[in-house]
């Protein structure tokens, strides 16, 4: 006699889960950051060579690996 397979529920993720996710996400706080001409060409030439489609998200995620690693690196110690 087989055994039968038993029909596993898949429950879907919880809608105000989701919302409370996405409004956390949301970027409402801005900062301006001035560059002076030398650096603006450097990042224009990076962004051409390197087909980057969003100088924006670019700038975010280069701004915050650095903050990121930065705070790895010397995070508190007990001791």
């Amino acid at each position: 006699m087989p055994i039968m397979a038993r029909k596993k529920k898949i429950k879907g993720v919880d809608p105000a889960y989701l919302e409370k996710q996405k409004a956390s996400l949301l970027r409402k706080n801005r900062q301006v950051l001035y560059l002076n001409d030398k650096e603006v060409s450097a990042i224009d030439e990076y962004c051409s060579v390197f087909n980057v489609s969003s100088k924006a998200s670019f700038l975010r995620e280069a701004i915050m690996e650095k903050v990121l690693s930065g705070l790895d690196q010397n995070h508190p110690t007990l001791f």
